[in-house]
C-alpha cells in the first residue's frame, strides 16, 4: 500500500513539473492600424506561462496577416507582487455582562496590506517564412488568464493593435 501511495506521488510531482507546458494554445487576433486588415496570432502551449525562457529556442508564436505567415518567439518577464502599505485605525468599544465584563474602549494604529499581481510584460520577435524577409515586433501585456493586449510594429514601419 505504502509503495502505491508513493508510486502516485511520485506520478502526480511528475506532471506537476510539467503544468506550464501544458496551458492550452491561444488565439488571438492583430489588426493593421493604418488600412484595418485584419489576422490571427497563435501563442503554442507555454509560450504565455512566463518565467525563463531560451531566446534561440524554437518559435512559440505564429502571426498570419496580410497574406504573409511568421513564425516567432514570445518571452514573457514574471509578474513581481506588488505591496501596497497603508496606515490605519481602529476604534473600539463594548459592553459585557458577568463578573469580570468591564466595558472597554480601545485604539490601535497599525498598517493594512494589499498584494496584487501585476500584469507580466514581455514581447514577441517574428519573422516571415517567405522572401522577401519582414519582422514584426510586439510589447505584450498578459494577465494570470493568458488574455492580453500589444502594440506592434512591422518592419516595413506598419503599426499593428494585438488582442489575446
Amino acid at each position: 500500500m505504502m509503495k502505491a501511495t508513493l508510486a502516485c506521488l511520485s506520478i502526480a510531482a511528475l506532471l506537476a513539473s510539467c503544468a506550464p507546458a501544458l496551458n492550452p494554445p491561444v488565439t488571438g487576433r492583430i489588426v493593421n492600424a493604418t488600412n484595418g486588415q485584419e489576422g490571427t496570432v497563435t501563442f503554442s502551449p507555454g509560450a504565455l506561462s512566463g518565467g525563463t525562457s531560451n531566446p534561440f529556442g524554437g518559435n512559440n508564436t505564429t502571426i498570419q496577416v496580410g497574406g504573409q505567415t511568421y513564425g516567432g518567439r514570445t518571452a514573457l518577464v514574471d509578474a513581481s507582487s506588488t505591496v501596497t502599505v497603508r496606515p490605519a485605525v481602529d476604534v473600539g468599544f463594548g459592553f459585557g455582562t458577568g463578573p469580570y465584563s468591564d466595558p472597554f474602549f480601545g485604539t490601535r494604529l497599525g498598517t493594512t496590506t494589499q498584494t496584487r499581481n501585476a500584469l507580466r510584460t514581455g514581447n514577441l520577435i517574428a519573422k516571415s517564412f517567405a522572401a522577401p524577409t519582414r519582422t514584426i515586433t510586439c510589447t505584450l501585456q498578459v494577465n494570470d488568464g493568458y488574455h492580453g493586449v500589444g502594440e506592434c510594429t512591422g518592419s516595413d514601419g506598419a503599426r499593428y493593435a494585438l488582442q489575446f
